[in-house]
């Protein structure tokens, strides 16, 4: 069964970096428009960033546009999500999921096989 794994998270100052990978050994992730999400305590999962298998086009929400980079690692069958100039408000789980469709957009709904999730705290 296609499970997703996430890694790279982690306890960072404000104004650091972070690495995100998403993986699986079941399937090529080329194939697949992924996403990434995060969920905060007592709040709403928010959809971050995908990119779409059908062009490699890419999509940010604005909360994260121009710090975040979402890319593909076709050799090593990753997908990427970059994160520069973290502030305390990353804080959260971050998920990455298999787009249901080659659209990408960050719709909770749009997507199925959640990893389990990897930690980013930011804090000094």
């Amino acid at each position: 069964q296609l499970q997703l794994v996430e890694s790279g998270g982690g306890l960072v100052q404000p104004g650091g970096s972070l690495r995100l990978s998403c993986s699986t050994s079941v399937v090529p992730l080329a194939h697949y428009t992924i996403g990434w999400f995060r969920q905060a305590p007592g709040k709403e999962r928010e959809g971050l960033s995908c990119i779409s298998s059908s062009d490699g086009s890419t999509y940010y929400t604005d909360s994260v546009k121009g710090r975040f980079t979402i890319s593909r690692d076709n050799a090593k069958n990753t997908v990427n999500l970059q994160m520069d100039s973290l502030k305390p408000e990353d804080t959260a789980v971050y998920y990455c999921a298999v787009g249901k469709t080659m659209i990408c957009r960050v719709v909770s709904q749009d997507y199925d096989h959640w990893g389990q999730g990897t930690q980013v705290t930011v804090s000094s």
